[in-house]
């Protein structure tokens, strides 16, 4: 008879590549755990697992096994969340993964803030980007993610929260911070400091100047960061300027935010939302978190009508309806 613990093992194995840090992960000795995939192979009379590869694959057959392992045990979890919601408490464990761009500013109040109100919730949230957090969120090792939308993938369910302003952070005396209106056709990719591929903020932002990223460079030196500090440090010592999130510009000190301007004509802004795969586990606690990020941003930035949403996934117009009017 197949165990939801040995169904357990094999997705830790499919997601670690390696017996020993899968049994690590699961809590178990490496003998237990390669014994109980090892009679779970038998019993279904099938290799799951080419042993012989290192790190460890599984076999095509093995694969799909696994994916409908993850669906077993997301619809078992669901049958304890279920219970949890009839009660009316909240408890478990939320795992949750945030991009690199929100977490410096959201996650000191919202781990916190989620803690108190929460007790009885474990929460373990992880740095991500956007799209490794898909990708856990699909191989079911994530519950949620606070990611920028949209993303349009029929798997995943977005659940928008607030619209935070797309902002320029030029340095002191940039030609820039003297025009009476900036539009996002003043700016050159080539020309600003920016994050590094891999980042949806980085996207956003050649979409919003609807430019090619591949141009030749006029800044001191080639760099791209992952970091939006890092980007704004090298603004104040290198000149130059960046496009930073508004939450970036809530935190600094009165000074430094003369070095900030928002765009003329029309507002862009980012989605930011929780996400989660239709499976929909651990709904209520996922709905508390939904909650309380809506709590610990300021509310004007909770009306969508404040801006236009910037999209990430293709270099495309979104602001074509304005040009008339910049």
């Amino acid at each position: 008879m197949i165990t939801i613990t040995q169904l357990e093992y094999i997705v830790a194995i499919d997601d670690c590549r390696h017996f020993a840090a899968a049994a690590e992960r699961c809590f178990v000795t490496q003998p237990t755990l390669s014994m109980q995939v090892k009679k779970l192979e038998e019993d279904l009379g099938v290799l799951i697992f080419d042993r012989s590869r290192h790190p460890v694959e599984p076999t095509e057959l093995g694969a799909r096994l696994i994916g409908q392992a993850r669906i077993v045990i997301s619809s078992t979890r669901r049958i304890n969340e279920m219970i949890n919601e009839d009660k009316q408490e909240a408890t478990g464990l939320l795992r949750v993964g945030i991009i690199p761009t929100l977490a410096p500013y959201l996650l000191p109040a919202l781990v916190g803030h989620y803690a108190r109100r929460h007790p009885l919730v474990r929460v373990e949230v992880e740095e991500l980007v956007s799209r490794e957090i898909i990708r856990r969120l699909k191989r079911e090792s994530l519950d949620a993610g606070i990611f920028v939308t949209p993303y349009r993938d029929e798997r995943i369910v977005e659940c928008p929260v607030f619209y935070e302003e797309m902002l320029l952070y030029a340095h002191p005396g940039h030609e820039l911070l003297e025009r009476e209106s900036i539009r996002p056709a003043d700016l050159s990719p080539w020309k600003m400091w920016m994050l590094g591929k891999g980042h949806c903020f980085r996207d956003q932002v050649l979409n919003l100047c609807e430019k090619a990223s591949n141009q030749e460079g006029e800044l001191p030196f080639d760099f791209e960061s992952n970091s939006l500090e890092t980007l704004m440090k090298i603004v104040d010592r290198e000149g130059g300027f960046t496009i930073i999130p508004e939450l970036a510009a809530l935190e600094m000190p009165r000074e430094k935010r003369e070095q900030v301007r928002s765009f003329a004509a029309y507002t862009p802004v980012r989605e930011v939302s929780v996400i989660h795969s239709n499976h929909y586990v651990k709904k209520k606690l996922i709905a508390l978190l939904v909650e309380e990020l809506k709590a610990i941003v300021p509310a004007g930035m909770l009306r969508k009508e404040r801006g236009v949403v910037v999209e990430w996934q293709h270099v495309k117009n979104k602001h074509e309806d304005h040009k008339d009017k910049e």
